[in-house]
């Protein structure tokens, strides 16, 4: 079983904080695949990103306000690519883990079969505003999704399997603007999945928009403030399913996302082998006392 890592990037083509994401990936390489979508294939220099680049023929025509075919390139060609992908993360460029590749790696084992989905009634007034053209669906399907999330291989499935079977109404939303906001639930309300107990709703990535960029876009970590990580650790205990941080800037210090990411996994096997050792040199007293036990003869040196 994999997990499947699925990058959308754009402008500049690159991954904020590329050097903690190949180490944090390293540590779990065996059980995870890195996809990247991107626009124009030119303006990646990173030959890490070129390497684990979709090739151009399966990427789909992006923008701001109309991202959903990138998200369904990926997704299903990451499905497609490996079929042991059980879970697929959508993260961006100034995305980030802030758990550690063993808390990431038991949290997969124990929840693969689930999708980490946040969502709710969508908060818009849907008759005023164009967004993802709400208005002219059932209110049932007027939803809301948070766009950075984990689905489940079953879960992209009913979504690929909505995209062809009911493209009328996936190209309407898609057509009204932002509708990565809104299609991923109304894909999965349609087969009756977001009540069901193979979906968390609660968020994988988590965002701060308490202190907003702009009326569009959450709070931009640079600084690293005692406020930033007060809040990253609150979320964190707040939060299990919390795995990624976002957005976070080039200058967002290094240090604070490794204090959260410490790699245990180079820590584990030592502690095994110290206990293993212990255990061996321990056995042939164990051994000698158990059959003094039995045979009822103990004696002192």
């Amino acid at each position: 079983m994999k997990v499947a890592l699925c990058f959308i990037i754009s402008y500049k083509h690159i991954l904020n904080k590329e050097h903690i994401w190949r180490k944090w990936i390293d540590a779990n390489k065996d059980i995870i695949n890195v996809y990247f979508h991107y626009t124009n294939y030119k303006l990646i220099k990173s030959e890490w990103i070129k390497k684990h680049a979709m090739p151009i023929k399966n990427t789909a025509k992006t923008s701001y306000y109309h991202v959903v075919p990138a998200y369904m390139s990926i997704l299903t060609y990451a499905m497609l690519h490996d079929k042991t992908n059980q879970w697929f993360c959508m993260l961006t460029d100034s995305c980030v883990p802030i758990i550690s590749p063993h808390a990431f790696r038991k949290m997969f084992f124990n929840t693969y079969k689930y999708s980490i989905f946040s969502w709710k009634k969508a908060y818009w007034n849907v008759s005023i505003h164009r967004r993802a053209n709400l208005r002219y669906l059932k209110s049932e399907y007027h939803l809301a999704n948070d766009p950075w999330f984990v689905l489940s291989k079953q879960h992209v499935q009913l979504c690929a399997t909505f995209m062809m079977n009911k493209n009328n109404i996936y190209s309407q939303v898609c057509n009204g603007g932002l509708a990565n906001e809104s299609i991923f639930a109304i894909m999965l309300q349609t087969f009756g999945e977001l009540t069901n107990d193979s979906l968390k709703n609660e968020k994988s990535t988590l965002t701060d928009w308490s202190r907003i960029s702009n009326p569009t876009s959450p709070h931009l970590f640079i600084e690293g403030s005692e406020l930033d990580i007060t809040i990253i650790h609150n979320e964190l205990a707040n939060n299990k399913n919390i795995i990624f941080l976002r957005k976070v800037g080039r200058e967002f210090p290094d240090e604070i996302i490794n204090n959260l990411i410490k790699n245990d996994t180079q820590i584990y096997p030592i502690y095994k082998l110290f206990v293993g050792l212990l255990f061996m040199l321990a056995l042939p007293s164990i051994a000698t006392f158990y059959t003094c036990y039995k045979s009822g003869h103990w004696f002192i040196r």
